[in-house]
This record gives structure tokens, sequence and C-alpha cells, in this order.
């Protein structure tokens, strides 16, 4: 999560109002580096997802439920006995930094009320969650001893201390002119340094967008300025500050081309005008978008299973290939017959010996007589050259029907293993691993020698929710395909498909209403999304009423065949992916 403190307040301020007064009904840690709380409100469960991964540190309201390990871990078990039915009284930030204390009542001994606080540090590779009663250390997610640190030891029993740097001004608290002023005394090189080094939780981003405001370049030397323009800076700092204070944010995304993000903040980077802005309702949502794109690690068996399918696919290629090649060749027979027949009619001219002779050509349609080379096996007669081109004729008859069927097996296979490919690219829980291996076992691309036994514990489809209000089911890999198409979803449901590209189906419950068109569009956005062409533009997808779905006898899982369809085409948008998926 690129985000500094100042953008950080108004995300501290939604899971204040959101998570305050719930109880703590389960803590997991799906991670060495992570933490879920499933906190109780009434009326629904909420999932505090918290993560001091040095590359991903994150703090957001997740709808995701990430795999928990089978044994929880230490940390996990003492959090648990501390936190679990304690009530969220507070969640707050720690100044202007990157700092967010958890404090949370428990009940103790004799009814008494402690007060327990999870301190969250966002800080990169320095992150880490903290559990203190009465600022003294329980325990780390991430224990720092002497050795590592000689300033700030994190380790139990130790008094809990604030990281380095707290002696700066918070804009949120402090008169925008009376804090340029202290910026324009700052003995820093550059503007957008001096406005860093004096704001507390002000990272290069505010900092770029500051001096942008204030029509500056964020890298002019501080002697370049002078008082005069104290002013300018003044109502920068104003129109950046004033929104947070009050409530106004408007949490926004920076992208650069289709996948790269850059930045994410409260307000609108104007500096950055050049990219792709996405903004969002709230922060969560943006904190959780920007979270998609940087990706989870891979899951070894991922990897193993990826590599097997690539292969097989590289080595379908190849066999189709060669089998193209021959069916070429098999497809010129009828020239083998017609040579056959051409010795027949001149067998009598036929000079014993020769390799190839010029014969009449009896096929020739033009009424000018014609002749044609023949190729002769010298030590054969000319009758024998002319059985010989016969039995060739009908082996590559025999062959041709025979290069027909493996072709199109060979086809089928490679449009298989597509398919379970683009399963296991947007897989991401072992879950899901497991079944698509099952499924390679059944298949016999792994021997049955080497099959694991799958556990009883099966995938969920997807949900989502379009923006009228239609429910929308996603299978993502080839046992949810067949589950949602022909047991979840109704006659008069609508399917979709990507058209001939593998990918997911996708149902959206009509519910006996009208499908409306914004549906679906939105129910093709995902079926692009979920298909090999998520990277492809105007994305061709099928949609019809499942009643007009079939699965023939014997087909693989997965395959299906459809009429009565109609063909939208879609550009799969990773913001309108999101809300859908997680509806506010």
């Amino acid at each position: 999560m690129n985000i500094d403190g100042f953008s950080l307040a108004p995300l501290v301020g939604e899971l204040n109002a959101a998570l305050t007064g719930g109880r703590v009904d389960k803590v997991f840690q799906p991670d060495p580096y992570s933490l879920l709380l499933w906190v109780r409100q009434p009326g629904e469960n909420l999932r505090c997802f918290l993560s001091a991964n040095p590359e991903r540190p994150k703090l957001l309201i997740t709808t995701a439920v990430p795999e928990n390990p089978a044994v929880a871990p230490t940390f996990c078990m003492l959090l648990r006995k501390h936190l679990e039915d304690g009530r969220i009284a507070s969640i707050e930030q720690h100044s202007l930094d990157r700092i967010v204390n958890i404090n949370i009542d428990v009940r103790g001994e004799g009814g008494r009320i402690f007060t327990k606080c999870l301190v969250v540090e966002i800080m990169g590779k320095y992150s880490n969650i903290i559990l203190l009663q009465d600022n003294i250390i329980i325990d780390a997610i991430k224990r720092v001893s002497s050795h590592v640190s000689r300033h700030r030891q994190v380790l139990p029993g130790k008094e809990y201390i604030y990281p380095p740097g707290q002696d700066r001004l918070n804009i949120l608290d402090i008169d925008s002119a009376q804090f340029i002023r202290q910026v324009l005394a700052a003995p820093a090189t550059s503007l957008s340094k001096a406005i860093i080094a004096t704001g507390i939780g002000l990272g290069p981003l505010t900092a770029r967008e500051i001096a942008w405001r204030g029509g500056f370049s964020p890298d002019i030397r501080m002697n370049e300025l002078d008082p005069a323009d104290e002013d300018a800076l003044s109502e920068a700092v104003e129109s950046i500050a004033s929104p947070v204070k009050n409530g106004l944010v408007t949490p926004t995304v920076v992208v650069e081309g289709q996948n790269k993000p850059l930045a994410i903040a409260a307000f609108v980077p104007e500096h950055l005008r050049q990219y792709n802005l996405h903004d969002f309702s709230t922060m969560s949502a943006a904190v959780d978008f920007f979270d998609k794109f940087k990706g989870r690690p891979a899951l070894p068996a991922k990897e193993v299973l990826t590599k097997l399918i690539t292969s097989e696919i590289a080595k379908l290629n190849r066999k189709q290939t060669v089998l193209a090649e021959e069916l070429s060749q098999a497809e010129n027979a009828d020239e083998l017959r017609k040579c056959g027949d051409i010795l027949m009619a001149n067998l009598y001219i036929v000079i014993p010996g020769a390799n190839q002779q010029a014969l009449l050509d009896i096929y020739s349609e033009t009424s000018e007589t014609q002749e044609i080379i023949i190729n002769l096996n010298p030590t054969l007669s000319a009758i024998e050259n002319a059985q010989q081109y016969y039995t060739k004729y009908n082996k590559a008859k025999r062959s041709e029907e025979h290069l027909i069927g493996q072709l199109r097996e060979c086809q089928a296979d490679i449009t298989y293993l597509e398919s379970i490919a683009v399963a296991l690219s947007h897989a991401d829980a072992s879950i899901e691993i497991s079944e698509i291996r099952q499924e390679l076992v059944n298949a016999g691309y792994i021997k049955a020698a080497d099959k694991r036994r799958l556990s009883a514990a099966l995938s969920s489809p997807l949900s989502a929710i379009t923006t009228d209000g239609f429910t929308l089911i996603i299978g993502k890999n080839n046992r949810q395909n067949d589950l949602v198409t022909f047991k979840q979803a109704r006659p008069d449901d609508i399917w979709l498909h990507t058209k001939d590209i593998p990918g997911s189906h996708v149902i959206i419950r009509s519910e006996n209403r009208e499908v409306s068109q914004q549906a679906i569009n939105e129910a093709a956005q995902l079926a692009a999304y979920y298909s090999k062409s998520r990277q492809s533009a105007s994305v061709p997808v099928d949609y019809t009423k499942r009643r007009y779905v079939r699965k023939p006898s014997g087909a693989k899982p997965g395959f299906v065949i459809y009429d009565h369809q109609n063909t939208t085409y879609v550009t799969p948008e990773e913001t309108l992916i999101c809300k859908l998926l997680n509806p506010q």
C-alpha cells in the first residue's frame, strides 16, 4: 500500500466509523506477516485485513477471505487469547504518521475491563504489528532485537517507543500560512524535500502536489523562493488539507497504462493527469484496487502445474504442426491415383528402366494435347509402377481420415489445456490449485501414482452484483463452470462466455425480471476479465439463455455447446471489475 500518513488519515476514519463497537469474533493469520480480524457488528460481519508485509503493507476492510493455515501460528494464538470477544473501542492514527492504533476493550478477571492496543506500523520494510497493554509490548508479528536496532527494540516486556520523526508539523492541526513559513525556513535543497521534512505524514506524492498547485516545480531550489511566494503555497496546502479535515476526500489510484500502479491518494493528484486516474467511493476500495495490481506471492504447487501445462501445450502445438503437414500431403492423394491411371492408359509406351517419362494426361480439361511427367521406379515394370501409385493412394486416403481425427483431437486437447491454464492463472488458494491438479490427474496428464487425496472441501464460485442489482455467478475453473451452468443456473438465467476463447462461465440471475443491457455489459466485462483475453481490447462475449446451453455426452469438464446466442464486444476495465466484485 504505497500511501503516506496524510492519505492514511481518511482510511483510518473509515475503519473507525465501520468497526468501532464491533466484537472481535475471530482472529486469523493467513501468512507470516498478515492478520485478519472478523468483527461482528449488528446485522453484519466485517473483515479487517492488516499486513506488515515489507513489500505490500496494508490496512483495509476487505470482502476477500484469504486462505488460512491448518495450524494457527504462535502470534495468532496469542492474539486469540488476548483479543477474541473484545470490543473495538476506537481506531486512531498517531499524529499524521503511518501508525494506526486499534484499541480493544477486553474483560479480565473479576469483570474488570482492560484496553489492549494493536499497533499497525505501515512503513515499508520496517512495517510491523505489535500488541500492547499499558504501553508495554506483549508481542509483535516481527520481533526487533538489539542486533537489528540499537535504538528501538520490539520485544515482549519492553516499553513501546514510537519510531523517530514525530516532531514535525501536522498540516491538519496547524494554520497553512504558519506551515509554509516553516517550510520556507527549512534547510532542505528543494521545495518538495522541504515540505516532506517539515510536515509529518507527507510523502513525495503529496509534497509534489502541493508544489504543483502552488505553481512551482517540486524540484525548485529553496534559494529561488522568497516570502512573496508564501500566499500561493499556503493556498495550495489549504486546498489539500481542507477536504480531508471536512471529510470530503476523493480516493484516487494513479495507473500508468493498463496495469502499472503508480500512487494512491485521498485527493486527485492533478500533477499526474497524464496517467489514468481511477476514483473510488472509499479509501478501502482504492487500497483493495491498488493491491490487486501488486499481485500475490505465487504458490509453489501453482508454479509446478503452470510449467506442466505450458510444456503439454507446447508439445501439442508441435504435434498439431506435424499432423497438419501430413494431412496436407494426404489431401493430395488424388494426384497419386491420377498417376496410376495415366500409367495404366500408357503401359505400352513406358520405356523400361526409365526414372520418369512424359505421358499423355488423360485428365486434361483443355482441347489441346497435354503431357505430364510421371516419376517411375526403374526396377519395376510399368504396371508395377501403376500398382505402386494405387497402393500409395489407398494408404493416403486411409491416413487422411485418421489424420483428420487426430488433428481434431489434438486441437480439442489444446483448447482444454488452455482452459485449465486460464483457471490456474486466476487461482489464488491452495484448494483451487488442488482441484485443478485433481482434474489433470483425472484427464491423465499426471500419473495416477502421484495422485494426492483431494480435500473434501470444494472451492466456491465468485459472486458479484451489477450496478442495477442483478446477481452474477462466475466459475473460476472447469469444475466451477459446470457447477454454475448446470447446477446453479435456472433455464431463464443469462449465460455468458467469451467467444472461442477459454474462460469462465458467467451467469446473470434473472429472477423473473427482464435482464438489462447494462447488466449484460457488466457481466460480459467479468467474462472477458476471467478469460485468456484479460489484457485484450474488444473481446467478443456470447450470451444466451441458460436453456440453450448443453453439454455433449462424454465432453471434457467445462466444455459446452450453445445456440440462440448474441455477441457483444467489451474491453475489461479493472476499476469496474473491482466495483462489481466489491460492492460498497
